[in-house]
């Protein structure tokens, strides 16, 4: 009893101190890339949401989770800039038309993405390349073109965040604002009317982890700089966190992942279950016997009634009796005498040959003028009358 009690209080000992562990155990890093402007992960944009007033001190920062042709159409916007910072961004043509309408109005749009979607890769003519080298942990060194915001010496980042550039672009639309180290371009614009599109190849340069670096910091703000003081600033929440609408029980259970495996292993254990169920009670098919011949197991029986009587008088004279009701029905032939007149009219009408007749008809008058009946006479009986199916046409 006293070692039981004493393996109970070290059992318990062990598992509070493991779940204490547990509890104070240091929160591993979330490398996850949101650009959510309340993460504050190193891919989040916390930082640059709640300092963006430092850049642009009397903008009105507005957030939208709207498309951008729900956001522009019947607006009249002025003096405002658009940014887009996420891993991809969807546009369709009529998104891009009311872009392109804000733009030339005088408007400038900013958009930091690794993706472009289709619609503007082929409109813009853009193809995207990248310099990653896994075994290097600096990124490719970045500069501005423009001698008044170019760096000394080159920007670098770690986890190589700097790594896409343009290999391919619209050269009659686009002016170059930065390259990278190998000459190749980082950072462009596209002039429409009385503003600008400006693209940034390379997203997580405006993030967390790029801004809690000095370096990083001042690369954002001449890079924002490019951007006129406006009134107004809408964020892009679109291609972050989807529609307003877009908040289904499913969408919050797969953007965690805790809650994501919890779901896969609930419905993989209903499957299970669903399929264990079936198996145990499903109705078992009955078995269906095929019917059986009635007729068949009829005429065995008379026959073996019969055969136990031995009353072959009895079976000979309805054997007869069929038979004459046979010639009288098919071939209209009266049967009460049976002489050489109805042997020569059943000869003509059945196609029988006479000798077949003759000797059917002898052993029937033989039978109807004897009481006793063996089996040898009841045998060729059976034979003639088949014998006569066989050649009667």
């Amino acid at each position: 009893m006293k070692g039981l009690r004493r393996y109970l209080i070290v059992s318990a000992v062990l598992l509070v101190a493991y779940l204490v562990a547990q509890y104070y155990k240091p929160t591993p890093t979330n490398w996850m890339s949101t650009y959510l402007k309340e993460d504050k992960i190193p891919f989040g944009t916390y930082i640059l949401f709640n300092e963006i007033h430092d850049l642009f001190p009397k903008t009105d920062v507005k957030i939208t989770r709207d498309p951008v042709y729900n956001t522009l159409k019947g607006h009249s916007f002025k003096n405002t800039s658009y940014l887009f910072i996420s891993h991809s961004i969807e546009v369709d043509k009529l998104d891009f038309k009311e872009l392109i309408n804000f733009v030339e109005q005088g408007n400038n749009a900013f958009i930091a993405a690794f993706d472009f979607g289709k619609t503007l890769r082929d409109t813009l003519k853009l193809e995207i390349g990248s310099s990653y080298n896994y075994s290097v942990e600096r990124s490719t060194g970045v500069n501005f073109t423009n001698p008044a915001l170019k760096a000394k010496s080159n920007y670098t980042f770690g986890k190589q965040i700097a790594e896409q550039y343009f290999s391919a672009f619209d050269t009659s639309r686009v002016t170059v604002l930065g390259k990278n180290i190998e000459g190749k371009p980082n950072f462009i614009r596209y002039t429409y009317g009385k503003g600008s599109i400006y693209i940034l190849p390379n997203p997580q340069l405006l993030t967390n982890y790029s801004l809690l670096n000095p370096i990083g910091a001042d690369y954002v703000a001449k890079a924002l700089s490019y951007l006129p003081a406006s009134a107004s600033l809408l964020w892009d929440e679109h291609n972050t966190r989807g529609n307003i609408d877009d908040s289904a029980v499913l969408r919050v259970i797969f953007k965690n992942e805790p809650l994501r495996w919890a779901y896969y292993i609930s419905m993989a254990g209903l499957i299970i279950f669903v399929l264990f169920e079936m198996k145990r009670r499903q109705r078992i098919i009955p078995v269906i016997e095929p019917l059986t011949n009635s007729s068949l197991d009829f005429v065995k029986v008379v026959g073996k009634v019969y055969y136990q009587q031995r009353d072959n008088s009895d079976i000979a004279r309805k054997k007869i009796n069929y038979f004459l009701e046979y010639i009288r029905s098919t071939y209209g032939l009266k049967t009460g005498s049976l002489d050489n007149e109805l042997k020569q009219a059943l000869h003509i009408k059945s196609g029988v040959p006479e000798e077949t007749i003759d000797q059917l008809f002898i052993i029937i008058n033989g039978i109807n003028n004897n009481q006793h009946v063996d089996d040898h006479s009841l045998i060729n009986l059976n034979k003639l009358i088949e014998r006569f199916y066989k050649q009667a046409q």
